[in-house]
């Protein structure tokens, strides 16, 4: 069986801003749509992605964004202690923000590979399966 992809912040914020890596998100909702599954992503990374979006282009566009998510094939999974946890012993030891951490933590717990464009999860990649947009 395939692994499912979660999406970090930066993935989903490349999507919504059309940017470079945009068609293969696009292409991996599209086949996720037609497979009836979904995407993945943390719900600490849609704050992180509302909060984005609401500092560059102000809070009605964020709720805008926040109101068009479900209409996309994408999972929100909530955030367990056991994440929690796991996320704090990552910042630990790593250079990583803290949601970074989480949304790593979230992968992590579901066995999913971590979409990201974020460097920062260089750090990471011995330990959980990344792939890079």
């Amino acid at each position: 069986m395939k692994s499912a992809r979660l999406l970090d912040s930066f993935a989903l914020i490349k999507f919504l801003r059309e940017e470079p890596g945009f068609d293969r998100i696009r292409h991996w909702f599209v086949e996720a749509r037609q497979r009836q599954e979904s995407l993945l992503i943390c719900e600490l990374n849609v704050g992180e992605v509302f909060y984005v979006i609401g500092r560059e282009r102000g809070l009605p566009k964020a709720e805008e964004i926040l109101g068009l998510l479900p209409m996309l094939p994408l999972k929100t999974l909530a955030v367990t202690w056991e994440m929690i946890l796991q996320a704090a012993r990552l910042k630990a030891q790593y250079p990583l923000s803290y949601a970074d951490c989480i949304a790593a933590a979230c992968a992590m717990s579901h066995q999913a590979v971590l979409v990201t464009g974020d460097s920062e999860f260089k750090a990471l990649k011995h330990l959980l399966p990344i792939e890079w947009i």
